[in-house]
């Protein structure tokens, strides 16, 4: 098919991608195209951001959780559906695996779906010097896929004649730059930005930010490089998909609280025959009725630990629904909420769930980080013993009692630990998983659930 994208990339993390992903897009949004956006990576936090804008769930793309047939499709399949896609890059251009491969990098997802790639450089304390940085990225992958850039936290008086020097030594379009602009800027905290609902007038920020790019790039260019792409062949996978008229009712927690959930993994479980049923466990007084299965998602439960407990009647039908035997999948945030107390970001400790005779704590540090490969160690819920799934960790919290059903595994080192509560009807732990590198786990769970239809 012919899909019209761009990647939008950068040589560190820092250098203010997702700020201009999201000024371009809401560029392209004011001028009226229909637009699909992805993040590279596992992060959950820049597609919310992509999401205020286009008005959609935004998708992620990576390729340690898939490979490259199924990573084509789950871009092809929302890249269809609109004018033009915008991929933000993850980290630096080549930063892949471990620290030291360039696997599920960027470039790798870029070649993956055969996507000209943008280089957003920041340029804060440098002229001259940028271009022997951008000649390095251009030399360094033959055949390379990046065939613009553009110059963050540019002043406008160095411009013209920088992009003469590097138009004229360098086999790059410069699609222009972005001058700093502080008062543009997204904020951050422990998990990275800060989710959109906190940052106030963000569209009205991100509409400021439009109006800027709209003079100082070429917009217009960069729309023609995306048309350039070439053609995109993918395929759908087969799926499983229970048969029956009745579809399995499976409430999946969506609030401040409970937010970073996969796209494609709820798409995958509507594939298969499930009714996603979204609920807050913050405001609503009670889990969802006729629920067969039930899905806690990450977030930040740390940041509304009083609500989260003042609710005590959402607290008591989580408890007695899981303990009763409601197939759970509980993910980092979603497994915190399980817990007999948690710490808040206060420092006080608030009563959760108590599904989890265990207490949840703040350690001021990463935990543990990044992909992870699960290895069943027993039969349970989303899994048999022997089989594996790909997730991966981020948190600066920590559990009492982490749970030993899986053997984690970091790609490329030696570094292994045990995980995750396991039993015929719950998956609770740290790893976020992502269904796509197993279908199975999606499978068995949905199976799970099927039995309870009366």
């Amino acid at each position: 098919m012919r899909l019209p994208r761009i990647m939008l990339a950068a040589p560190a993390s820092g250098s203010g991608k997702t700020l201009v992903t999201c000024g371009i897009l809401q560029a392209l949004v004011n001028r009226g195209y229909q637009v699909a956006s992805f993040k590279c990576g596992p992060d959950y936090i820049d597609p919310m951001f992509h999401s205020r804008v286009i008005g959609t769930r935004s998708g992620n793309l990576d390729t340690f959780f898939t490979d490259e047939s199924v990573t084509r499709y789950l871009f092809g399949q929302a890249a269809s559906q609109a004018e033009i896609s915008v991929i933000e890059g993850v980290m630096g251009y080549y930063d892949g695996l471990g620290g030291i491969s360039e696997k599920a990098s960027s470039a790798d997802v870029a070649a993956a779906v055969l996507a000209p790639v943008i280089l957003v450089v920041n340029c804060r304390g440098m002229s001259m010097s940028v271009l022997p940085l951008i000649k390095g990225f251009l030399e360094y992958e033959q055949p390379g896929q990046i065939r613009g850039v553009i110059l963050n936290q540019m002043p406008a008086s160095l411009y013209p004649d920088l992009k003469a020097q590097i138009e004229e030594k360098l086999s790059v379009q410069v699609l222009g730059y972005v001058p700093k602009a502080d008062e543009l800027v997204l904020e951050s905290r422990h998990l990275g930005l800060v989710l959109p609902g906190e940052i106030e007038r963000l569209k009205e920020k991100l509409n400021r930010l439009a109006g800027v790019l709209e003079e100082t790039l070429d917009l217009d260019a960069l729309l023609s490089m995306a048309s350039m792409a070439p053609d995109l062949a993918f395929e759908e996978p087969r799926l499983p998909v229970l048969s029956g008229t009745s579809r399995p009712r499976i409430g999946v927690a969506e609030d401040e609280a409970f937010c970073f959930t996969y796209r494609d993994n709820l798409q995958m479980l509507g594939k298969m025959g499930a009714e996603l049923v979204p609920f807050s466990p913050l405001s609503d007084p009670r889990l969802p009725e006729g629920l067969q299965g039930l899905i806690l998602s990450g977030g930040y439960p740390e940041l509304h630990a009083a609500r989260l407990s003042e609710n005590r009647s959402m607290r008591e039908s989580v408890r007695n629904a899981v303990k009763g035997g409601l197939p759970c999948i509980a993910e980092c945030g979603g497994f915190l909420y399980l817990h007999r107390t948690l710490e808040g970001e206060d420092g006080k400790e608030y009563p959760m769930a108590d599904v989890l005779d265990a207490r949840a704590y703040r350690t001021g540090k990463l935990s543990r980080f990044g992909y992870i490969t699960l290895t069943a160690r027993k039969d349970q819920l989303i899994l048999p013993q022997g089989g594996q799934i790909r997730g991966h960790e981020f948190h600066y919290w920590e559990s009492e009692s982490c749970g030993e059903a899986m053997q984690a595994q970091k790609p490329l080192r030696k570094r292994n630990w045990s995980c995750v509560h396991g039993t015929e009807t719950l998956y609770a732990g740290f790893p976020h998983l992502f269904f796509y590198s197993n279908p199975e786990a999606a499978w068995n769970f949905l199976k799970k659930c099927g039995e309870r239809i009366c």
